[in-house]
């Protein structure tokens, strides 16, 4: 069956439900790029707070990236994610330390700075990779050291959401299915 001829067989429910999976995926292509430019559209992602020189906080392993998923019900169009932590990066917010957390804290804390490497005399070296892991190791023990019930802001790094971006490629999808339906509904009324 061509392009053509499902329209031709199409209905307005049909055209409307057409309308959305072709906007969902151009959005979820659209949020997918986010990743690519570090930011929501425009607006860059802050830098996280943790010295790390392993790329962008966002991208370390691509599990959010991987995990954001659509869903389409009654020509709305959903994003979730099944990860715990998704929804504090996008939209931002405060989390609250518990001991569990302070145990990876330390543990990051002992792996970043047992990465150190010394010189043939005992001493730490002067390298570049040895004092951007000193300054993580230092972030690590900072956060390693705070209370249990104490605040971490976690500042917004939005990838999914409503964006003026997103218009005129909404605003493109709806035209072009409305002018190849029209178009395919005119010919069966002329002779």
């Amino acid at each position: 069956m061509t392009f053509l001829q499902i329209y031709k067989k199409m209905n307005i429910k049909e055209l409307e439900n057409k309308i959305t999976r072709d906007v969902a995926i151009e959005l979820a292509d659209e949020f997918d790029r986010n990743f690519e430019r570090k930011a929501f559209f425009d607006k860059k992602w802050q830098h996280a707070k943790i010295l790390n020189s392993r790329g962008s906080l966002m991208m370390r392993t691509g599990s959010l990236r991987k995990s954001i998923r659509y869903s389409v019900k009654e020509n709305a169009i959903l994003f979730s994610s099944s990860l715990p932590y998704a929804s504090i990066h996008n939209e931002g917010g405060e989390i609250i330390v518990t001991e569990k957390m302070k145990r990876f804290f330390w543990a990051m804390y002992y792996k970043s700075s047992g990465a150190v490497t010394k010189t043939k005399k005992g001493t730490v070296g002067n390298s570049q990779r040895n004092q951007r892991l000193t300054a993580e190791a230092n972030s690590w023990k900072g956060l390693a050291l705070m209370k249990v019930g104490q605040k971490i802001k976690i500042e917004q790094r939005q990838f999914v959401g409503d964006h003026p971006a997103l218009d005129r490629p909404i605003e493109n999808i709806i035209n072009n299915n409305i002018a190849l339906f029209s178009n395919e509904q005119a010919k069966t009324f002329m002779p």
